[in-house]
């Protein structure tokens, strides 16, 4: 029987999601790692769980979609509570369902949404964010919410994203496909910036929310956008956001 599983957890304490086995050295804690230890104990046989996205260190997700199959049939209610049973705190099943044996959360992805979460105008201790600063970034700088939507838009579309990822990012292909960029306030003093697409190369999306982190703060035109694209210069971008403001907030499949 194959399962397909909504996942979410709080990523501040997890090595990102994918299994990181060092020689001659512990493993490093990952949400599958965790995950099919858990999974493991109930259906008690050994598993491997494959995870729609490989979120980074401290990433969150909200919306994780995963699989993994077992010789033993088990009801999707029960299976629920005895996984959740067996994860730590900061890890949760969110859904269990059957699925055909054919469902890979990888290959058959064909959009994913991100969410950044950015306190703004801190240059006032009082307005850091203080009981949820594990899940929203902050800067001191007041951002103007109209430029960085101008600027937004101009990711939309099929572009060559290898100025907004890391240099030994290890994909043989920096084109992606954006389908949705946009900000919006989410209350006084904090701003999300939600990003959907087909998927996203390493630190991607939070290059572009440094970039338009930039943007806001006026240092960057939102008119300069394509240019600093096209030229694939790192440099040329904002720098790299923390993790600890980022969610996974949903995976599509067709």
């Amino acid at each position: 029987m194959r399962y397909k599983m909504l996942v979410a957890y709080d990523g501040t304490d997890f090595h990102g999601w994918q299994t990181q086995n060092r020689p001659g050295k512990p493993s490093l804690r990952t949400v599958q790692e965790v995950m099919e230890k858990a999974v493991t104990t109930v259906v008690r046989e050994p598993v491997n769980i494959i995870g729609a996205s490989r979120t980074d260190s401290g990433v969150h997700s909200k919306g994780q979609v995963a699989t993994f199959a077992t010789t033993n049939e088990i009801p999707p209610e029960k299976l629920i509570m005895g996984i959740n049973s067996w994860l730590p705190d900061d890890v949760q099943v969110r859904k269990i369902e059957h699925t055909d044996d054919s469902f890979n959360p990888i290959d058959d992805c064909t959009s994913k949404g991100y969410r950044y979460q950015l306190a703004h105008g801190c240059s006032n201790p009082l307005r850091k964010p203080l009981f949820d600063r594990r899940y929203i970034a902050y800067t001191a700088f007041e951002l103007d919410l109209g430029l960085m939507n101008e600027a937004a838009t101009l990711f939309e579309g099929e572009h060559d994203f290898s100025g907004f990822t890391k240099l030994n990012h290890g994909r043989e292909s920096t084109l992606r496909r954006i389908d949705s960029c946009k900000v919006e306030s989410a209350g006084e003093g904090v701003l999300n910036i939600d990003i959907s697409g087909e998927g996203f190369l390493w630190n991607m999306v939070r290059i572009i929310a440094g970039t338009l982190l930039e943007v806001g703060r006026g240092k960057i035109a939102p008119e300069e956008i394509p240019a600093i694209i096209e030229s694939g210069e790192r440099m040329r971008a904002g720098k790299t956001l923390p993790a600890h403001g980022l969610f996974l907030e949903w995976v599509s499949f067709d």
